[in-house]
């Protein structure tokens, strides 16, 4: 019997895993070691024991007595907090779902490699801020890393069984999100409830709005460089309204391979949770000549500042990457409060770049977790200085 952990278990990913999981046999095919979650306690404490977790953390220790009190009688321990959360990951599973949002799945997804398992990575900071770092983890124990994000898993898929050498460029596809076809000069009165709208996915909230902004997007294209090792100049980005197409693979003889499939990310969570193997998965089944046709256009530069700077951080290496997503974490918590714009994001994230860059503090390769930690801190710390001076004049 396979053993599982899932860590961001009420999340949009940690529910369609759930669902899975549950689909294929639930605790009478796996054993489950670990679920965490957040301030949902009740469904994390119903997703543990339908799943006979051996241990259930939700990151905010002022939730724990409610979830002890869900789980009472269960036999499913009950922990809180972040160091909670990293001893769990560090319980040896044969497969883990990397689903915590955000640099607080760096961590727990280090601590998962240990054991040398499977990691299925929908958490794509790690490879963003830490790319080098968690690869070699991987390598050290004997690890295993599957990407979960439906591009990369696309791509994965595409090239099973060819050379990395033969390729020309990557493809990764974007909806455009919710304001794809909005005047330009309407997007900085953009609302949150706005921009938490998806055309076609249904996810959460936080990477819905990154999907408006294509921030979402941008750490992809760092995501690529990073999981692929291909040159950023050979990385695009296609809008594609209908979400079918998810990435292209375009060889040196001319031909392209894509992935195609409806818009439904247990596609990507199922490959990755049966992979070698593929399983019967239950999810819509593409139907093209339903779709009717599929349309492709270039991102407006100008609309999504978030790919250029994406570019921009690739091309610089180092550390850039951390600066880049905790500056990106920090100003969409602004946006959310209502603190800043929707435009304003992009440029609070530039100049946290900027101001860094020329400090010096993002020249150096990643040689640890905890300069990368470092960097998140201080680009956390330089949003917050940027986006106090921006409300003070």
């Amino acid at each position: 019997m396979r053993s599982v952990s899932v860590f961001g278990a009420t999340g949009s990913i940690g529910e369609s895993t759930f669902d899975l999981l549950m689909g294929q046999g639930g605790p009478a095919a796996y054993r489950t070691v670990a679920l965490t979650g957040g301030r949902n306690i009740a469904r994390l404490a119903e997703m543990a024991r339908a799943l006979g977790a051996e241990i259930a953390v939700t990151a905010y220790d002022d939730c724990l007595p409610d979830l002890r009190d869900a789980l009472s009688g269960s036999g499913v321990v009950a922990a809180a907090g972040a160091a909670a959360i990293a001893e769990a990951a560090a319980r040896p599973a044969d497969w883990t779902m990397s689903a915590i949002v955000g640099a607080a799945g760096l961590v727990p997804g280090f601590r998962a490699l240990s054991h040398g398992g499977t990691l299925a990575l929908a958490n794509k900071e790690s490879l963003v801020t830490a790319g080098p770092l968690l690869l070699r983890e991987a390598r050290r124990h004997g690890a295993r890393i599957l990407p979960v994000d439906s591009e990369h898993s696309a791509v994965f898929q595409a090239l099973a069984g060819e050379d990395l050498a033969s390729v020309e460029h990557i493809t990764i596809t974007a909806s455009g999100g919710a304001f794809r076809d909005w005047p330009l000069d309407r997007l900085a009165r953009a609302t949150v409830a706005e921009a938490s709208t998806h055309p076609n996915w249904a996810m959460g909230q936080r990477i819905t709005i990154d999907s408006a902004s294509m921030f979402n997007k941008a750490l992809e294209m760092i995501e690529t460089r990073e999981f692929f090792g291909i040159d950023p100049a050979r990385i695009e980005v296609l809008v594609h309204p209908e979400s079918l197409v998810h990435a292209m693979v375009g060889f040196r003889d001319g031909g392209v391979i894509a992935h195609l499939g409806t818009p439904d990310m247990r596609h990507a969570i199922g490959y990755a949770l049966n992979w070698p193997d593929r399983s019967h998965l239950p999810v819509g089944r593409l139907d093209l000549a339903r779709a009717g046709s599929l349309t492709f256009r270039a991102p407006d530069p100008v609309r999504y500042p978030a790919l250029r700077l994406a570019r921009e951080v690739m091309e610089a290496g180092g550390l850039c990457g951390a600066a880049f997503n905790a500056a990106k974490e920090a100003a969409l918590d602004a946006f959310i409060a209502g603190r800043i714009g929707f435009t304003v994001m992009a440029e609070v994230v530039e100049t946290v770049l900027e101001r860094l860059s020329a400090s010096g503090d993002l020249g150096n390769a990643p040689g640890n977790l905890d300069m990368v930690l470092e960097v998140d801190r201080a680009a956390r710390r330089v949003a917050a200085d940027v986006m106090t001076a921006r409300q003070g004049s």
